[in-house]
């Protein structure tokens, strides 16, 4: 898969062998999504429906956009509620509530990472609509978000947000297999936000409703003493050697950050979501010496067994506070719907 990506990012020649496979998937995509896509609100449903996703294949950002989304709500009076697929997790049943001291096992690295991260309900469940009809019955909750799904059409949404990546906005431009979109880039013109991680200006082509979203390096927390080290400066001791291991979508953005400090940066990278465990710190390739550096999604799968030499990057999400007025507008539009 990796060398398919590094294929996409160069725009190699050969891809072009795959478009006509390309074009049939946009096809079913098409044809999907007729079938699938439900237009009509569900009675159940009293409160606005947000997905927050992207259409290309790996990280954009989703999950600490999630989580911004979810606090700034809730700073202005909304009662936010979320719901996921839960990739990789392994509930004892479905629906299921994630609770922020649960194994990553059972609930998911991202879901996990948004109950610890903040102290709204978080329930799991392939069928998003089943999650939903949970949240609503169980929590007391005035507006739910999805943490991806805008491609799972059975579930009815209200307002969608499609998350880019801002440094390589959209690779190639092609679907899949010849390039990394799930769905044509036509479908940014139908959300209601998009939001342009990393991204120093807007590209042209993009409509009016497009955000900037950065994220900004915090600080250092050990994941076996809680010690917190600024992110600025030489955190770690002159010649040490860090080692930065990661299993995201899109590690090269973690890597730059840490390459940024003044040190020697050992890069170890699995595919998004893989499942590190105490064997993975164990092998000849780390230096039980030397720091190693993670990112947040990574470190709740490592906490159990980390050693004071683990660390974690803390970040926080910067995003235009005119986005924020622009959803609550949105949301305050669909509860008056809602309600008459």
């Amino acid at each position: 898969m990796r060398f398919l990506i590094d294929a996409w990012r160069r725009s190699s020649g050969w891809l072009k062998l795959l478009l006509p496979f390309s074009y049939l998937f946009q096809v079913l995509i098409f044809v999907r999504r007729r079938m699938l896509s439900v237009n009509k609100r569900p009675e159940s449903y009293k409160v606005p429906i947000i997905v927050v996703g992207n259409i290309t294949v790996g990280g954009a950002g989703k999950t600490p956009l999630i989580i911004s989304i979810a606090s700034q709500l809730a700073s202005r009076g909304f009662k936010p509620g979320i719901v996921s697929r839960g990739y990789g997790a392994d509930p004892p049943e479905y629906p299921f509530s994630v609770d922020a001291t649960e194994s990553p096992s059972l609930a998911g690295d991202e879901p996990l990472l948004i109950a610890k991260k903040t102290s709204f309900p978080v329930v799991i469940d392939p069928n998003r609509h089943a999650a939903i009809e949970h949240l609503l019955a169980e929590f007391d909750v005035d507006v739910i978000l999805s943490d991806d799904g805008l491609q799972h059409y059975k579930m009815y949404r209200d307002i969608e947000i499609c998350v880019v990546d801002g440094n390589e906005t959209l690779s190639n431009g092609y679907c899949l297999p010849a390039g990394p979109l799930r769905e044509p880039v036509g479908r940014l013109g139908k959300v209601d936000f998009i939001i342009l991680n990393g991204a120093e200006v807007v590209p042209a082509g993009l409509n009016s409703s497009c955000f900037k979203m950065t994220m900004v390096p915090k600080s250092f927390v050990n994941l076996a003493t809680d010690e917190v080290k600024p992110f600025s400066g030489a955190p770690f001791n002159m010649g040490n050697r860090i080692q930065a291991v990661t299993a995201i979508g899109n590690p090269a953005r973690f890597f730059n950050l840490i390459e940024s400090l003044p040190y020697q940066v050992n890069k170890v990278s699995y595919p998004d979501h893989y499942k590190l465990v105490k064997e993975d710190f164990d092998s000849e390739n780390i230096d039980s010496h030397q720091p190693i550096v993670m990112t947040e999604k990574d470190a709740v799968k490592c906490k159990s067994f980390a050693k004071t030499n683990f660390w974690m990057l803390t970040t926080f999400t910067e995003i235009e506070e005119t986005f924020v007025d622009e959803l609550v507008k949105k949301i305050e539009h669909y509860k008056k719907i809602i309600k008459e």
